[in-house]
């Protein structure tokens, strides 16, 4: 299928059989309790090399191009919650990318390194109360005090934050820089003097998954923990968005096919009037135009890969995936509901969960207006800003 081999089969075949042992039989009550024991289940698939799929080996990781990673982020999509799959992808594809591209070598010895086993686990955090898709307005700011960078501020939605050993923290680090060139990546350790883990946060969807509203008040880092050069943490994060938005898409699909499977199964066997509520031509011409939207973006996240394996921007086509799958999770859960009638509205369905869940994907890692601005610029119709000129 597509640009997968036998060896992509098997890592998702390897994972897929983790998920029906070790995770599917604890999603609803870690829905329940609104949380999921991150060390634990991270370990488990730290220890199968699933965190690493992609990262050096010499940090423990498999090495393996970016395809391989996306294979795995598909298999994420049968985990039978969003809450669980978004908060091993934020430690594989938002939380370490930079880590792994652009930190020193002590530094990846002594957080990539343990993310990748599973033993620590990372946050990463650029959203703040007043810049959540417009990262270059965010106000946490750190100066410098001798070997140490001390750091205040505050970050909003933060995905595995109440659990985390460490978030890999946005912060302006030159007050009066431009604010494309002023932004550094660091990491701090959550166990830090002056961090107050102020709310977990009550979502309508992502039940599972730990979100929190995190406040930082002169909290000392070494200096040695910034990621890569001072100032370029801004770009850094734009390289990281483009992973998390191809991650988000694979990890998407399974989602929308199991919607489509289930309403065929579920009106095929509901009558209606003396007849299947499928035969009406109104829901199998519907369920076909939505799996064909659903195939239109496979292969468009296939062709993403390539490019990106390939060493090409791929901002436009991540942008563009990213953008479908939001409306796509929207689309193909609302309709589905619909078609299950009351047993939609029903908490124990499984599409009452993914409509809920599947929210997220239009606001997170850029909302779908910043995805098409972002494709707007790229063809050269965003006022004022041209691709081919501006950083």
């Amino acid at each position: 299928m597509g640009v997968y081999t036998h060896e992509h089969h098997e890592i998702i075949r390897s994972a897929k059989k983790l998920i029906d042992e070790e995770i599917n039989p604890h999603v609803d009550d870690w829905e329940e309790a609104g949380a999921f024991p991150a060390h634990e289940v991270f370990r488990k698939f730290g220890d199968l090399g699933f965190l690493g799929i992609h990262k050096p080996t010499e940090y423990g990781g498999l090495g393996l191009d970016y395809s391989y990673n996306l294979a795995f982020a598909e298999a994420l999509g049968h985990i039978n919650c969003g809450g669980v799959p978004m908060a091993i992808g934020v430690q594989t594809d938002m939380s370490t990318p930079a880590l792994a591209k652009h930190g020193s070598d002590e530094l990846r010895a002594e957080f990539l390194a343990p993310a990748i086993a599973g033993e620590m686990v990372a946050c990463i955090g650029v959203s703040e109360p007043g810049a959540g898709s417009d990262v270059a307005s965010l106000k946490s700011h750190a100066r410098k005090d001798g070997d140490d960078y001390v750091i205040s501020g505050q970050k909003m939605w933060i995905t595995n934050s109440w659990q985390a050993d460490y978030m890999v923290m946005l912060v302006n680090t030159d007050p009066d820089g431009q604010v494309h060139r002023n932004k550094s990546l660091i990491v701090v350790p959550m166990d830090s003097s002056g961090i107050e883990k102020a709310k977990k946060l009550d979502k309508m969807g992502m039940r599972s998954s730990d979100t929190g509203l995190i406040f930082f008040d002169e909290v000392r880092v070494p200096q040695r923990n910034r990621i890569g050069e001072e100032g370029r943490g801004f770009t850094y994060q734009m390289e990281q968005f483009q992973e998390e938005r191809m991650w988000a898409v694979a990890s998407g699909l399974p989602g929308l096919q199991k919607s489509i499977d289930e309403t065929i199964e579920y009106t095929s066997q509901r009558q209606i009037f003396g007849k299947p509520l499928i035969n009406n031509q109104v829901i199998h011409f519907r369920l076909a135009e939505l799996q064909t939207e659903v195939e239109m973006l496979r292969s468009l996240m296939y062709r993403c890969i390539e490019e990106y394996n390939e060493g090409n921007d791929v901002t436009k086509l991540a942008s563009m995936a990213k953008l479908k799958i939001g409306r796509l999770k929207r689309e193909v859960t609302d309709s589905c509901l619909q078609y299950f009638g009351g047993m939609g509205f029903m908490n124990e369905t499984p599409i009452s969960r993914r409509y809920r869940d599947g929210r997220l994907a239009s606001i997170g890692g850029g909302a779908d207006e910043v995805m098409l601005s972002i494709i707007a610029k790229y063809m050269g119709t965003l006022p004022g800003k041209n691709q081919k000129t501006d950083d």
